[in-house]
């Protein structure tokens, strides 16, 4: 096919879903392949910064989605008279860390690292579709299991859970050590 079709049509796609479209998907669809898919979702993304142009196509772990550029966010939210997101609290980004990290976890697995009821914040994150679930876990009661969204990637700005800060585990328990604290009271690393 010819390549002013194919981008366009990659445009066409992504546009018309709003939704993240499976690269394999969007390739069959294509009848080409995903290397030559990504190179040519390289290339639009290429033009359109050189452009300055309002959208963008993120690559979010193995699907694509078009959406505004960041830089326009502002303006974009006033003009479709959309309120600001509130930030998350500290126990939301405690549990979403911890989902982020260990996924699929449960509510339980959730609550023995922070200590406290986990009920709300883990509802209010489903809510705003930072995490979602993922099955049951195969033990008695079958309790949830807990896995992070494509949103949860867009709105951290990465395309894969591997680009999230990696953790050293013994690192953090030294510097807990060093502070005097004893293993009982030391903070599991998330």
């Amino acid at each position: 096919m010819e390549l002013n079709f194919l981008t366009g049509a990659i445009e066409a796609v992504l546009f018309a879903s709003g939704e993240p479209i499976e690269g394999a998907k969007l390739a069959q669809t294509l009848e080409i392949d995903e290397k030559s898919l990504s190179e040519l979702v390289d290339g639009l993304n290429d033009d359109y910064a050189e452009n300055q142009r309002g959208f963008e196509i993120l690559k979010l772990e193995n699907s694509y989605q078009m959406t505004s550029r960041a830089f326009y966010g502002e303006i974009t939210r006033r003009a479709l008279d959309h309120r600001r997101n509130t930030p998350l609290s500290n126990a939301a980004m405690e549990i979403l860390a911890i989902v982020a990290y260990n996924q699929p976890v449960t509510k339980g697995y959730i609550e023995q690292i922070r200590g406290v009821d986990c009920f709300y914040g883990i509802n209010s994150l489903v809510e705003k579709g930072l995490i979602e679930e993922r099955g049951r876990l195969d033990a008695p009661g079958r309790p949830r299991l807990y896995g992070t969204t494509a949103d949860f990637l867009r709105c951290f700005g990465i395309s894969s859970l591997d680009e999230l800060p990696k953790l050293d585990k013994l690192e953090i328990f030294d510097e807990q050590a060093e502070q005097g604290k004893p293993a009982e009271q030391q903070v599991l690393p998330l």
